[in-house]
């Protein structure tokens, strides 16, 4: 088929996939930050003994975990996830192939305008291969004992978010760790934002510098938010 075949076909299914990237890191990063929110209102810490969903009292990060247990986000964010998987992995093939097809390093088969225009831009390949790998380390902290158990009854259930934040961010070098990690996925961010809408033909002068401009922000508002959640636990724990 043309869309696996062709140069602009690979790319539009990294553009697409990208897109699921973005959305399941906005909604993530959003409920975690509602746990930093808990810090401020009281709330931190706080959710009910039972296994009900919306229980009046909890605080906000569980009502966010609750939502994301409901019927309708349960199937949601499979999808996204497989979306974010399908864009690392295919990135990865594809870097490989090229590599392989020139015998040497070269970002893309075709001259870009923005193209090694920044460090993020010439190792796209090394900060997939970064996150795709701290991605597996993060489920063992969180999915493995939330919707793991929740799903396929493996494992023992965690009712309590906030333990987990606890028991993640409260060592500093796991902490340091995720840093690293919300560092190397908002360079992976930036340049992917805007070689999205590339892809898809909004690569206009004046388009150009805008998208570039709103990628940084999407960007490091993802990070921060992923941050301060961190950084928040480690306090919450710590001091």
């Amino acid at each position: 088929m043309f869309i696996f075949n062709s140069s602009i076909g690979k790319k539009f299914i990294q553009a697409v996939s990208g897109a699921f990237l973005v959305i399941f890191l906005l909604l993530h990063a959003t409920i975690n930050f509602f746990s930093v929110i808990d810090s401020f209102t009281g709330k931190y810490g706080i959710a009910a003994a039972d296994a009900d969903l919306f229980t009046k009292g909890d605080g906000l990060f569980k009502l966010g975990c609750d939502f994301m247990s409901t019927p309708v986000i349960s199937i949601m964010v499979p999808v996204l996830a497989l979306g974010f998987f399908v864009h690392i992995l295919y990135g990865i093939w594809l870097t490989i192939k090229n590599i392989n097809a020139r015998g040497g390093y070269k970002r893309y088969e075709v001259a870009s305008k923005a193209a090694t225009d920044s460090w993020s831009a010439k190792n796209m390949l090394v900060l997939g291969i970064v996150i795709l790998g701290f991605i597996c380390f993060h489920l063992t902290h969180f999915w493995a004992k939330m919707q793991l158990p929740e799903m396929f009854g493996i494992g023992t259930f965690e009712n309590n978010p906030y333990l987990l934040l606890n028991a993640t961010f409260g060592h500093w070098w796991l902490l340091v760790l995720y840093l690293v990690w919300f560092g190397a996925l908002f360079l992976h961010l930036t340049h992917g934002f805007w070689s999205m809408f590339q892809t898809v033909g909004w690569n206009g002068q004046t388009w150009f510098k805008r998208v570039k401009v709103i990628g940084i922000i999407v960007a490091a508002l993802i990070v921060v938010m992923f941050a301060a959640t961190a950084v928040n636990a480690f306090v919450q724990v710590n001091f």
